[in-house]
């Protein structure tokens, strides 16, 4: 069983940098891929970014493209979102989610585990 805990979230202000980590308890093996998600109030889980085992194969939402980087430190079993330039809509509950996808996905329904998500707050 994968148990999946985010950390790092938190508030800042407009135009300003945080980065979450996601620790994942669990082996990696080929087909399976991880992903960072948000929810904001009143509104659907999106997907935000998605990478494989390896680390070498990722996407990333065009709402964060340029400002957001997914990685991975599998010498810890860590995944990473550094978040620059944030802006107030990036304000949600972010997940970590993981599952056996064969292949990046932003859709939540591909991921089977998810974590218990860690808030960030952007006032502008």
């Amino acid at each position: 069983q994968v148990h999946l805990v985010e950390s790092g979230g938190g508030s800042v202000q407009a135009g300003g940098s945080l980065k979450l980590s996601c620790a994942v308890s669990g082996d990696c093996y080929n087909n399976h891929y991880m992903a960072w998600f948000r929810q904001a109030p009143g509104k659907e889980r999106e997907g935000v970014a998605s990478i494989n085992c390896g680390g070498g194969t990722k996407i990333h939402a065009d709402s964060v493209a340029g400002r957001f980087t997914i990685s991975r430190d599998n010498a810890v079993n860590t995944m990473h979102l550094e978040m620059n330039n944030l802006k107030s809509d990036d304000t949600a509950i972010y997940y970590c989610a993981g599952g056996n996808t064969k292949g990046a996905s932003l859709s939540p329904a591909r991921y089977g585990y998810w974590g218990q998500g860690t808030q960030v707050t952007v006032s502008s």
